[in-house]
């Protein structure tokens, strides 16, 4: 029987060994999101966010949603660093292809953006004038 290029002679893990494999992924994925700056002042903007709220004295429901917002947030600025590194790889030249990837991934980011400062705003808002 001839191998196709997407069979593979590399067994796969199951049970808890794949478990701890995909969580040893998602940390070398962290360790590698947290070199990019953007990342990283997302973070910062998080910590603030969260004791703003505090200061407002949110509810419960607020910080729920602040934080499944932020945690989307965190996911797409990974898929955008993962989008720019392999435009990068693929194609190092100047394309207008890799130009709109980059630019899309970017964009995903900038409305998840929005979307948390308008969701901060309004907590604010509601429990100040409320």
């Amino acid at each position: 029987m001839e191998m196709t290029p997407l069979d593979s002679n590399i067994e796969k893990a199951s049970g808890l060994r794949r478990l701890v494999a995909a969580t040893r992924y998602s940390l070398q994925g962290l360790v590698r999101l947290w070199q990019e700056e953007a990342f990283r002042h997302e973070v910062i903007a998080f910590a603030m966010g969260l004791a703003v709220f505090a200061a407002v004295d949110a509810r419960l429901g607020d910080y729920l949603i602040y934080l499944v917002l932020m945690l989307i947030l965190f996911a797409v600025e990974a898929l955008n660093t993962a989008i720019e590194e392999l435009v990068d790889r693929i194609s190092p030249e100047i394309s207008t292809v890799g130009r709109h990837a980059k630019d899309l991934g970017s964009l995903a980011v900038f409305c998840l953006l929005c979307a948390n400062g308008v969701f901060a705003v309004y907590v604010v808002v509601v429990r100040i004038g409320g």
